[in-house]
């Protein structure tokens, strides 16, 4: 993940969560969530650019190497649902993943970054300095 690895920080928190990257966990409230490798995967796809449809063939493509023979939209379908699963989430009302069909998935809850590049980014804003 760009933004996470340029300024040192390998953790992730949304809403009650936290994706830790360097130990390769989720927590919620501070308690490890049983998370197999393809979800986390999904979910590290989706939070390195929130906001936006990550494709079905990009998950793809991330989680299976090219000569692997799958069932790619079962084991795709089976990896968001246990995904959702672990978030507590649903997909006829999301709050974290929101399926574009039949494009692919997206992020949709707010990610709290504590850096100090993003309260950089903020602060000019709210000084009235905005250059839009």
């Amino acid at each position: 993940m760009q933004e996470v690895s340029s300024n040192g920080n390998s953790t992730i928190h949304f809403s009650i969560f936290e994706l830790d990257l360097r130990a390769g966990e989720l927590r919620r409230n501070g308690s490890r969530i049983r998370l197999q490798e393809q979800p986390f995967q999904v979910l590290l796809s989706l939070l390195e650019r929130p906001g936006e449809v990550i494709s079905r063939e990009e998950l793809r493509s991330k989680l299976w190497p090219a000569d692997t023979f799958v069932d790619f939209d079962h084991s795709l379908n089976a990896a968001v649902r246990r995904l959702r699963d672990a978030l507590g989430d649903s997909a006829d009302t999301p709050r974290f993943v929101e399926t574009v069909a039949p494009r692919g998935y997206r992020f949709i809850a707010p990610i709290n970054k504590p850096t100090a590049a993003s309260a950089l980014a903020v602060a000019p804003a709210q000084r009235g300095h905005s250059r839009r």
